[in-house]
């Protein structure tokens, strides 16, 4: 992967990012997000944060290397630290990280939210305390996507500033996601029977138990259920 070649996880994200974006790409490791737009007209403006010397060094490159230095820059920073007033930024991607690293990021310095920027987020587990987020911070849910590659499956979600009435989500819509468990795509089929195997096998340890544990049984059995219901109901 380069700046010329991304991921399918990260051509997913960039297609969220409207043209002429003022970017913020949090935890850009080598910048190939930003550059990827960048070389292909989409961005204004970018910032490529990093918290680690290392990645950040390697975003530096990056750039240099594809001659783009007047439009994207890197910050060794930690998470939205990164971003200043004057980068006037309208878009963030946070990708690659847990849900609840993704939320505490989010929550640390509101005023860097203040201009209310289109976020793009893709957790690698942990995606319902990320929707519980947006619905708490005025965010509503505008696309969701699920796909797998490399033998990973990845969620991406996409969301915009709504000032008034919050986005309500019922548990299983924080869980699963409004969009994709509306849509249930092969990937994100497979990822949920491979939570019910995973919750079976749990289930045929316990009952190799001298004592079989009735309550976490039925809690095993009941989050089957629900999930089964969910997936073919």
């Amino acid at each position: 992967m380069d700046a010329h070649n991304l991921s399918q996880r990260l051509l997913t994200v960039a297609s969220f990012v409207e043209e002429g974006a003022r970017l913020a790409d949090i935890g850009s490791d080598h910048a190939y997000l930003p550059a990827y737009l960048a070389l292909n007209g989409k961005l204004s403006y970018a910032v490529a944060g990093e918290v680690v010397k290392g990645p950040y060094e390697n975003a530096q490159h990056v750039i240099r290397k594809e001659g783009l230095e007047n439009q994207v820059v890197a910050r060794l920073a930690d998470g939205l630290a990164a971003i200043t007033e004057a980068d006037e930024i309208d878009t963030i991607t946070i990708c690659g990280m847990g849900g609840p690293l993704i939320v505490d990021i989010l929550s640390r310095d509101p005023s860097k939210l203040a201009r209310h920027p289109r976020l793009i987020l893709q957790p690698n587990v942990g995606e319902s305390s990320v929707r519980q987020w947006l619905c708490q911070n005025n965010y509503h849910l505008e696309n969701e996507v699920i796909l797998s590659e490399d033998k990973h499956t990845y969620e991406i979600l996409v969301a915009n500033y709504q000032a008034g009435p919050q986005m309500v989500l019922t548990a299983q819509e924080l869980k699963y996601g409004p969009y994709l468990m509306t849509e249930k795509n092969s990937a994100f089929v497979a990822k949920w029977q491979a939570k019910i195997t995973k919750l079976q096998k749990v289930q045929a340890q316990l009952q190799k138990a001298k004592e079989v544990p009735t309550i976490k049984m039925a809690a095993l059995t009941s989050e089957i259920e629900e999930i089964e219901a969910m997936l073919y109901g």
